[in-house]
């Protein structure tokens, strides 16, 4: 235990790792060199975060989560147990990639959800305030605050900031509103997606 942040006598961190204040690494995690992790995160146990990983403020990584190389969460990211990333298209074992410029980056954006035993393909964008569902397999970007479920992931639907389910439909000739019923924060849906339109308190 450090005065800024914790890690647990079984966890490995490498040397040239920032991690901010209020930071919590649980049993059995192992953080890489040049892994950057922001303030007042918490990474369950047995954890892998591999170098160069930038990790936002305030993510919650549950147990078993691995985030490789080129993999981009930004702020409030939440990762369910044993959800999957992957950062090359073309593995083989008998010809490595020569260095991370060879490995696909992947970015969450900003309080986006991966379900627990969910796997993103590298490449990808998942939104604002995105949600993958359990299980899924990420295939291509999910909107700001798209649902999506099911192998390969389809967008089914459109969810509040908070995480409720919203009533909108997936697409509209005209321009639909709708407040959250739980936490009556506004939205409009257009032709190019769905888009707040109140701010967020942080």
């Amino acid at each position: 235990m450090t005065d800024k942040f914790y890690v647990h006598p079984t966890s490995i961190v490498d040397p040239d790792v920032e991690i901010g204040a209020g930071t919590k690494i649980w049993h059995f995690c192992h953080v890489c060199s040049r892994a950057r992790i922001g303030r007042n995160c918490s990474l369950g146990q047995n954890c892998y975060i591999g170098g160069d990983v930038v990790i936002g403020d305030r993510c919650k990584l549950q147990n078993n989560v691995s985030v490789y190389t080129r993999v981009t969460l930004e702020e409030g990211v939440f990762c369910g147990p044993s959800c999957v990333f992957t950062n090359d298209l073309t593995p083989r074992s008998l010809f490595p990639k020569a260095g991370s410029a060879d490995w696909v980056p992947t970015l969450c954006r900003r309080g986006s959800t991966i379900g627990a035993n969910a796997t993103v393909i590298c490449g990808v964008t998942l939104g604002e305030h995105s949600m993958v569902g359990a299980g899924a397999m990420v295939t291509r970007n999910v909107p700001d605050f798209g649902l999506v479920i099911g192998v390969p992931a389809r967008l089914v639907g459109w969810v509040c900031a908070c995480g409720r389910r919203l009533g909108l439909p997936l697409c509209s000739g005209e321009i639909l509103t709708e407040a959250c019923a739980a936490c009556g924060l506004r939205y409009e849906l257009t032709e190019s997606g769905l888009a707040r339109l109140d701010a967020i308190a942080d």
